[in-house]
């Protein structure tokens, strides 16, 4: 699309990127820079958050460990109020909205209400911890695919997942939001016949300055994230190829703010 496609009444969902405000694409900094209100989540750092102009409207939505600011039903009557006034409308996702962002449903209310909705990519969390931590999700003979996996369910209720479908071997499993499931997620592979050995990484706070990543395996994958993870935001990679973390060196720009350990 072409720099005059952010006219009033439009929206666009915007892929925040994983928390570095570097690493954001141009795209997306440029409909940041020209829209007159931004409907922000919680995860969506003050850096990013910095570059959205001061004569712009900045409006919190955040959902987080299930403390929610605003329902889905109501984020989707906001943006749709908002484009009805004629704004331009930005509303700022985590990583990548069609991952997890619940994107299809805003899609869906403001097509149906009539008004123009574009996505913006933005880099997911899983390929930013990988590349923090120096490794490939895919690995020629190890991993053949890598598999996204939401790891949020609903309050009380149990992972809606096909274990059997993930423990079959060959893939990076990258589990979305894995904190508080990290138990469920290690039973739940080791049952369906993953072994105990496998590696894991565990990394929160992914391209922050304060993000940590720590390596483990899966059969002390709950204990590990009990005590390394506390209340942060954080994705579990589970696979071969996570193997690598311990032996690759990591990327200058993560050295300094991104520590790793290990926990065998």
């Amino acid at each position: 699309m072409q720099p005059d496609d952010f006219a009033p009444g439009t929206v666009w969902l915007v892929g925040a990127g994983p928390g570095d405000p570097e690493l954001l694409t141009m795209k997306a900094v440029r409909l940041i820079e020209s829209a007159d209100i931004v409907f922000h989540d919680a995860l969506v750092g003050a850096s990013i958050l910095s570059l959205i102009p001061s004569k712009t409207e900045t409006v919190s939505v955040g959902k987080r460990s299930g403390r929610h600011s605003k329902d889905q039903r109501t984020i989707d009557a906001m943006l749709v109020e908002a484009a009805a006034a004629g704004k331009r409308v930005v509303r700022l996702k985590g990583g990548d909205p069609s991952i997890f962002g619940r994107s299809a449903e805003e899609l869906t209310a403001l097509r149906e209400a009539g008004y123009s909705v574009y996505i913006c990519p933005g880099i997911t969390t899983a390929c930013a911890a990988a590349a923090s931590a120096g490794i490939s999700l895919t690995l020629r003979g190890v991993a053949r695919d890598v598999r996204f996996v939401t790891a949020h369910s609903r309050r009380g209720a149990a992972l809606d997942i096909d274990w059997n479908s993930l423990a079959g071997g060959g893939s990076t499993l990258a589990f979305y939001m894995g904190r508080e499931a990290a138990g469920a997620i290690m039973r739940g592979l080791m049952l369906a016949g993953m072994a105990g050995d496998t590696a894991v990484m565990i990394a929160c706070h992914v391209s922050g300055p304060d993000e940590r990543r720590l390596t483990t395996r899966l059969d002390l994958l709950e204990l590990a994230t009990r005590s390394f993870a506390a209340d942060a935001p954080t994705l579990i990679v589970v696979g071969a190829a996570v193997a690598q973390a311990e032996a690759a060196p990591v990327g200058l720009r993560n050295a300094a703010c991104s520590p790793r350990s290990t926990f065998m």
